[in-house]
């Protein structure tokens, strides 16, 4: 039975700011949480609860500060050894360490992965797409609700931008019966469709009070619109939607699912196929020149998962120069299929190689001049981050090798992980061992590193001056309202909507 993250800790009286297992963006099968997870939740609820008692607060209370974090990490460290994550004892018994800590390490941070729903019950679990990933889940909308989304990335994160990125799905232009253009809703009710991705980015700065604090993709895709009949591409109906997405929706980017079928097709499609060619061409002339590309992960979808591998990246980069490749995931598959963690098939414990990152690993080491494809680590670092520290320090120190850490892109995939604070405070204090950076040729992250994979990065992509930004954003509507939200004491709800297997009924 599967359950979101914050039912089964309820149920267990878990209260961690970090989640203490992998859970499901709707897109994988998690494992079940493994031995030394096992260990680093029950450590983190013992230290929380003792330094919570030894400051006269309640455990729920004290989970919700930066020392309840710092705690996290601490347990972390400590049943994992090598202290992937830079952090004092101190922090989780003093207020202000934290803060005293980071002190002048002021980030843009751009996260170019953010999801919501919107607000009701979405179809999109019981959809071919889901079902194909082996998941029978209820129905849930106010967890990822755009109000939800606000406070989880503006208040209870240090998130400055983001890029709202959806789900496939093709919207309908005309009312069948007559013949009327369709607006909002009427157009699609999917989990993240354009037209609301539109809204919601209007309603985010309008909350700043116009400072742009949201930007949105587009959902069309090569194979959106199906001509039956001539059984190929429907090109009218795929430029027109072009067109009103770039044009009435104001899109910045696009987003692609080469292993799904909205067209209603019988097959995908790849970055480097005809239909693609198209596609681009046609993106140029409405001047829109970054694609967002889900790689890695899904790949056990039953029908079109092989599509999600990044081979076909290499060719559609080196072809098209002009055109910013953002591979979503660092392109990891992330099998579901290896129950026992430390005997994984997908994962090479000499080399540090994971399947389908390592595809996109060696586009880069054949054609050392490509430089238009960008790793974005959304879901694979926070994923690996809580699976082993070790298996991080290898994406990380890969992504950063062959690609250059200007070349590394932050996002997120959040809100299925909650807030994303607990991924932004994690690579704060995220470092790669000596051994490591020795036997595999890494190098340590730095702070100037750190600074272009949060934001800087993305920023020049998106055509962001991140100083301007940061003086926007001061003194914006947002900003109030985050200082009100807090004076008035809200808190973090530590609460992750992401799916898990249910383990409290055994």
């Amino acid at each position: 039975m599967w359950v979101p993250k914050y039912e089964r800790d309820e149920r267990k009286g878990v209260d961690s700011p970090v989640p203490t297992q992998v859970v499901s963006n709707e897109e994988i099968l998690p494992r079940p949480q493994h031995r030394l997870q096992k260990q680093v939740e029950a450590l983190t609820m013992q230290l929380g609860e003792e330094n919570a008692k030894r400051l006269g607060m309640s455990r729920r209370k004290f989970m919700r500060t930066t020392m309840g974090m710092a705690t996290a990490w601490l347990a972390a460290n400590k049943i994992y050894g090598k202290n992937p994550w830079n952090v004092d004892p101190v922090e989780a018994q003093e207020a202000e360490a934290t803060k005293k800590k980071f002190e002048g390490d002021d980030y843009f941070i751009m996260d170019v992965q953010a999801h919501f729903t919107n607000g009701y019950a979405i179809g999109f679990r019981s959809s071919e797409f889901v079902k194909n990933m082996g998941f029978q889940l209820d129905e849930t909308a106010e967890a990822y609700s755009l109000r939800t989304f606000i406070k989880e990335f503006f208040f209870d994160s240090e998130t400055d931008m983001v890029v709202l990125s959806g789900v496939p799905d093709r919207e309908n232009d005309k009312d069948p019966a007559t013949g009327a253009t369709l607006e909002g809703i009427g157009r699609s009710r999917g989990v993240m469709p354009s037209w609301l991705m539109c809204t919601a980015r209007k309603e985010i700065n309008e909350a700043a009070g116009g400072t742009i604090r949201a930007v949105n993709q587009g959902n069309c895709a090569p194979n959106h619109y199906w001509d039956r009949a001539a059984n190929k591409p429907d090109y009218p109906a795929l430029y027109e939607q072009m067109e009103r997405e770039v044009k009435t929706y104001g899109i910045t980017s696009w987003k692609w699912y080469c292993h799904t079928d909205p067209g209603r097709s019988g097959g995908g499609f790849q970055c480097d196929d005809d239909m693609a060619k198209n596609f681009i061409q046609k993106s140029r002339e409405l001047g829109i020149k970054t694609f967002s590309v889900h790689k890695g992960y899904s790949a056990q979808s039953r029908t079109l998962g092989h599509l999600a591998n990044p081979k076909d990246i290499e060719k559609a980069a080196l072809e098209n120069p002009d055109i910013t490749w953002i591979i979503y995931h660092s392109a990891m598959m992330m099998s579901p299929y290896d129950p026992d963690f430390e005997k994984l098939s997908g994962w090479n414990a000499e080399t540090g190689d994971f399947l389908w990152h390592n595809v996109l690993m060696d586009i880069k080491k054949r054609n050392p001049q490509i430089n238009n494809i960008f790793v974005e680590i959304g879901s694979a670092y926070g994923t690996l981050a809580l699976e082993h520290p070790e298996m991080a320090m290898h994406l990380m120190g890969k992504n950063i090798k062959y690609y250059g850490s200007d070349h590394v892109i932050w996002g997120t995939d959040c809100l299925w992980w909650g807030s994303p604070q607990w991924v932004i405070d994690s690579f704060k204090r995220f470092q790669i061992s000596d051994e490591m950076c020795d036997k595999h040729g890494y190098t340590k992250i730095t702070k100037e590193d750190k600074a272009k994979i949060f934001g800087l990065n993305a920023a020049k992509i998106y055509g962001v001056d991140p100083n301007a930004k940061r003086k926007e954003i001061t003194n914006d509507g947002l900003m109030k309202f985050k200082e009100k939200y807090q004076a008035l004491g809200g808190e973090p709800s530590n609460r992750v909507p992401g799916w898990v297997r249910d383990d409290t009924r055994a």
